[in-house]
């Protein structure tokens, strides 16, 4: 599990400890739950009236609905300290281009694509029988956009769940190595952080021909993208 919230740990911890320890639910106890923390200072919402158990301990719940507005619609999937960067990007789509956007956290891309593989393999053995849809599958079913994830992992961790993306699906990631500096600095210049994920939208957006063309070169160039120094997601607690 890859949380953003400490009310999404609550949670997934409480499923681990029914999982081993509550009564028989049918679900193999033999199994090791892996929870990945940070350090990253980050304001920690309160948990929702209407939080999505459900979704937290599936993988993917949406925590941010879209602003109302006649703008463009497209789907930010984020995953641990990712998710602040998601939701910069929607303000920034919205109040700069009319873009609006839901925000998701993903709390497992690994259960997401346990759970897809496991889909697939009963849908290999009845491929004439009714199968219900994946989590992932039903969750975007009701949307509308191009789908962009991001996290402060590879691209081949939002990678996983590919398959099982019902539209266009852009991956964001921190591939290669050698790159010291802040943090902020070092999201800028893998193009995870909150102005690199606005861009990415407005560049699916444009080869929809949903916006013009000239957006995403105006904003690469309104947020200057090409400089690390100008990177601002993550300042507060910044080391090298």
């Amino acid at each position: 599990y890859d949380p953003a919230y400490a009310y999404e740990i609550r949670h997934i911890v409480r499923d681990a400890l029914d999982r081993w320890y509550g009564p028989d639910s049918g679900r193999d106890r033999n199994i090791m739950y892996y929870l990945t923390v940070y350090n990253e200072p980050m304001v920690q919402p309160a948990e929702p009236a209407d939080v999505d158990v459900e979704g937290i301990i599936k993988g993917i719940h949406r925590i941010a609905g879209a602003p109302e507005s006649d703008g463009p619609e497209v789907q930010l999937l984020a995953s641990g300290v990712g998710v602040p960067w998601a939701l910069e990007a929607q303000q920034l789509l919205k109040d700069d281009y009319g873009v609006v956007a839901d925000v998701w956290s993903v709390t497992s891309w690994g259960e997401l694509r346990r759970e897809g593989l496991a889909r697939d393999k009963a849908r290999f053995n009845d491929p004439f029988g009714e199968h219900a849809p994946t989590w992932v599958e039903s969750k975007l079913a009701g949307t509308q956009g191009p789908v962009v994830a991001v996290s402060d992992y590879m691209h081949a961790v939002p990678d996983l769940i590919r398959p099982w993306v019902p539209r266009e699906y852009t991956t964001l990631g921190a591939d290669g190595f050698g790159f010291s500096d802040t943090r902020a600095a070092a999201r800028r210049y893998y193009n995870i952080d909150g102005p690199s994920i606005a861009v990415a939208v407005l560049q699916q957006l444009a080869l929809k021909g949903e916006v013009p063309r000239e957006w995403p070169l105006e904003a690469a160039r309104r947020y200057r993208l090409d400089d690390v120094t100008a990177g601002a997601s993550g300042k507060t607690g910044d080391s090298e």
